[in-house]
C-alpha cells in the first residue's frame, strides 16, 4: 500500500514589510527633503573630484583635535578645532569660501558640531559624511603632521 503526501494548505498571507510599515513619501516631499540634505552634506568623492578640479572657494576643514590632524589628515585641509571656534578664531577666514568640515568618522558628531558652530558664526558649510576614515578607505591623497 503506498501512501500519498495530504495535501498542504499555503496561506495566502503577505509577509509584514517593514519598509513599508510607513508609506514612503510623495515625489514632492521627498525631492525637498533630499535637496535638504544635499544642502548640508556631501560625501568623500565629490569632495575628491572637486579639489582635483581645482573649484574655487571650497575649504576643506578637519574640525578634530590638533594631534588627530597631526597623526593624518585630508590633502591640503585646514585645521579648525571644533571646540575652538568663534568669532576670534575665525575672524582672518574668507565669508565667501564653502567649509566642507569632517571628523573621524560616521560615528563621530564633531562634523556636526562644527558645521553648526560655522552656521552660527555666519559661513556656509557642509559636513562631509563618512569623514576622514572614508576619505582614508577611497585611496584618497592624505598628509601627516600640522
Amino acid at each position: 500500500m503506498t501512501q500519498t503526501a495530504a495535501p498542504r494548505l499555503i496561506a495566502a498571507v503577505a509577509p509584514h514589510s517593514m519598509v513599508l510599515e510607513v508609506p514612503a513619501a510623495d515625489p514632492q516631499t521627498a525631492r525637498g527633503h533630499y535637496a535638504a540634505k544635499l544642502a548640508v552634506e556631501t560625501d568623500p568623492s565629490d569632495v575628491h573630484h572637486d579639489l582635483m578640479s581645482g573649484v574655487p572657494g571650497l575649504v576643506v576643514a578637519d574640525v578634530r583635535p590638533p594631534e588627530a590632524y597631526a597623526e593624518g589628515h585630508v590633502a591640503g585641509a585646514v585645521h579648525l578645532h571644533y571646540r575652538g571656534l568663534d568669532e576670534e578664531s575665525t575672524a582672518h577666514l574668507s565669508r565667501d569660501a564653502v567649509y566642507v568640515v569632517y571628523c573621524w568618522d560616521p560615528g563621530c558628531n564633531a562634523g556636526a558640531k562644527g558645521a553648526q558652530r560655522l552656521a552660527e558664526l555666519g559661513f556656509r558649510v557642509k559636513e562631509m559624511i563618512g569623514g576622514f576614515e572614508y576619505w582614508k578607505r577611497n585611496g584618497y591623497p592624505i598628509e601627516i603632521g600640522r
